[in-house]
Parts: C-alpha cells; sequence; structure tokens
C-alpha cells in the first residue's frame, strides 16, 4: 500500500455495494439516508475496524477510450446508479457493524431505495496509491528514460 488510504493494513478488506435507485427516490434520497449510515459506522465503528469509505454516482458517462465493449456515450443508469465502498481492517469487523442495533434500522431503510436489492461483495486490496508530487513526477521520468532502453 502507498498510503491512498490512511492506515489500510496490507490485510485489510473494501466492501462494495451497488445500488440501483428505484424510480421514485432521488439521488438525494439516496444521499440522506447513505450520510445516516454512514455517521453511524463512524461514530460506533471507528474504533473496531472502520476504516473509511466513499459513495460516487455514475455520472453516465463512459470511457470509449477505457471500455473495449462497444462506444457507448451514455450510461442508462446515469444518476440512478451508485457505489458506496467501505475499508476495514478485517472481514469480522465489518460483519459485527452489520449486526449492531444502531445500523440495522438505518440499513433497512436505505435499502428501501433500491431496486437491485443489495449483495456487498468483500474485496482484499491488492494494491492502491496516489498521484507523485511535482518532484516525484520529474524524478520517476528521469528513471524510466534512462532504465526504459535497458530492457
Amino acid at each position: 500500500m502507498s498510503g491512498l488510504i490512511a492506515n489500510f493494513p496490507s490485510n485489510g478488506i473494501v466492501t462494495v455495494n451497488r445500488v440501483i435507485l428505484k424510480p421514485e427516490y432521488s439521488v438525494d434520497d439516496l444521499q440522506e439516508r447513505v450520510a445516516f449510515l454512514c455517521e453511524n459506522v463512524k461514530t460506533y465503528h471507528s474504533d473496531t475496524g472502520f476504516i473509511g469509505g466513499y459513495v460516487a454516482l455514475n455520472s453516465g458517462r463512459i470511457s470509449n477510450e477505457g471500455s473495449t465493449i462497444g462506444q457507448a456515450v451514455e450510461s442508462p443508469l446515469k444518476g440512478r446508479e451508485a457505489l458506496i465502498v467501505t475499508f476495514w481492517t478485517d472481514f469480522d469487523s465489518h460483519e459485527q457493524s452489520h449486526r449492531s442495533e444502531t445500523f440495522q434500522p438505518l440499513f433497512r431503510k436505505a435499502l428501501e431505495l433500491c431496486e437491485n436489492g443489495n449483495e456487498e461483495v468483500v474485496y482484499e486490496m491488492l494494491w492502491s496509491g496516489k498521484a507523485y508530487a511535482p518532484e516525484e513526477v520529474e524524478a520517476a521520468r528521469k528513471v524510466k528514460a534512462q532504465y526504459a532502453q535497458a530492457a
């Protein structure tokens, strides 16, 4: 790990929830309900395994430079699909957080929004990184140029 996620252990886990909003709910509804969930997890589980997380909304854009499945110009799930990603020290801590009496009512309320139900997939982190600082960029390019010819 190279510091992208502060305090993330090398054997930590990443959880990903994919939410597709029911037509009768808005992004504001999602943000409100997820905010209550996140506040709960931060308050009651920051000292029992929770490290951090984020929520990302489908912008509708599709990268034609990074996609190999056609040349679509817009995702049909624009503004309706979100990913809720959390980082934990270990799987058992995550599972215990979901069993808590304070979490469950908020979780059920958030699930009311979901057209697709919920499946929370657990991943093991293989790599994370952040961009180089300006002085590191220059040094990396020099080393790359010097050794690229040797490869």
